[in-house]
């Protein structure tokens, strides 16, 4: 049976989750302060993104996510693993994606992992570390995925 205080967690870092899919599909950057620790590494490289500090990060989203003029994170299915103020998750997303390409509209599907480092802070479950681990795609243009 599950204890009051891993029911809480969980909880916890399933909306912490979620408030990161929406952070992104919002563009609501800074809101990512209360997703990642400060010294948290985001590593997109996978996927042909980028890695770095929770700053460079929103620096980097600011400048690609404009490129897509629709999306959605999707996510779905997280493994749990808790131990004590540290746990690692791996979630499952589904992400549609809409962008111009040839001149035409182009809808593709990315289906991916994220894969987390997750620490308890004085002000809640934070990510540490995250990396995307590619799984499929599906329409993407060429070239866009690695």
């Amino acid at each position: 049976m599950l204890s009051l205080q891993e029911l809480s967690d969980r909880v916890e870092i399933q909306d912490l989750i979620a408030r990161y899919a929406h952070a992104i599909d919002d563009q609501d950057w800074d809101a990512l302060d209360r997703v990642f620790t400060e010294d948290a590494v985001i590593d997109y490289t996978e996927l042909g993104g980028a890695k770095g500090s929770r700053a460079e990060t929103k620096r980097y989203l600011a400048e690609a996510m404009p490129s897509f003029s629709a999306f959605q994170h999707l996510s779905t299915t997280t493994r749990l693993d808790l131990d004590g103020d540290r746990a690692k998750a791996r979630t499952i997303l589904f992400n549609p994606m809409v962008m111009q390409h040839e001149g035409e509209e182009r809808v593709f599907f990315i289906g991916l992992w994220y894969c987390d480092d997750l620490v308890r802070t004085p002000e809640g479950w934070r990510i540490a570390h995250r990396r995307e681990q590619k799984c499929w795609s599906y329409n993407a243009p060429a070239g866009l995925l690695p």
